[in-house]
């Protein structure tokens, strides 16, 4: 990580446990104990049932750490876990029942396209994840979408946007100089 500053406070961070190499549960802790806006548990190739005894842990980490922790993906496990705060893919909240949706007081939802965007926004979206702004190996092989796109999907939608992809310490400030309410990092903090 390098020595500039980090405004925290405009970080989610978003979590893979197969790119930590320390105890994942350890990692989170040090993660919480930045100062992060918030931090998604997308650990969505699980299980339910495995996922929602990890987010069990992981509520109870970032609870103590005074840190918003928002899950991904498993509805039921966010109920089970009385979460309030849920990180969706466009599809699912596209079939989300009502009374599903009143439940979540927070909804986010990952977009690739200002079509997406502006369906997800109609759809009660809280805020929008918008990538991948830069190069990442998560998304190997595909073109970034650069910080034109971001901008663009920022003055489409009226709910605060966070730009995704490849985003670490030495270009954050490129993101945040457009309108996005803040970043989101992974990979960058997963290796912390």
């Amino acid at each position: 990580m390098c020595k500039e500053k980090i405004e925290w406070e405009k970080v989610i961070a978003v979590t893979n446990r197969k790119l930590c190499s320390n105890d994942f549960l350890e990692q989170i802790k040090k993660i919480a104990s930045l100062g992060v806006k918030a931090l998604i548990l997308r650990e969505k190739d699980m299980e339910e049932a495995e996922y929602e005894k990890l987010a069990d842990q992981v509520l109870g980490i970032c609870k103590e750490a005074g840190t918003e922790c928002i899950l991904h993906t498993f509805i039921k496990a966010s109920i089970n876990l009385n979460c309030t705060k849920v990180h969706l893919p466009l599809p699912i909240l596209e079939h989300l029942t009502a009374s599903e949706k009143s439940y979540f007081t927070l909804i986010g939802v990952s977009v690739h396209s200002k079509e997406q965007a502006e369906n997800a926004h109609r759809l009660g979206a809280d805020y929008l994840t918008a990538g991948h702004v830069f190069l990442t190996d998560c998304k190997r092989g595909l073109a970034a979408r650069g910080i034109d796109f971001l901008q663009n999907i920022c003055h489409t939608v009226e709910v605060p946007v966070y730009g995704i992809g490849g985003i670490c310490p030495e270009n954050m400030h490129q993101v945040l100089q457009t309108d996005a309410a803040g970043v989101c990092m992974m990979s960058e903090l997963m290796r912390l």
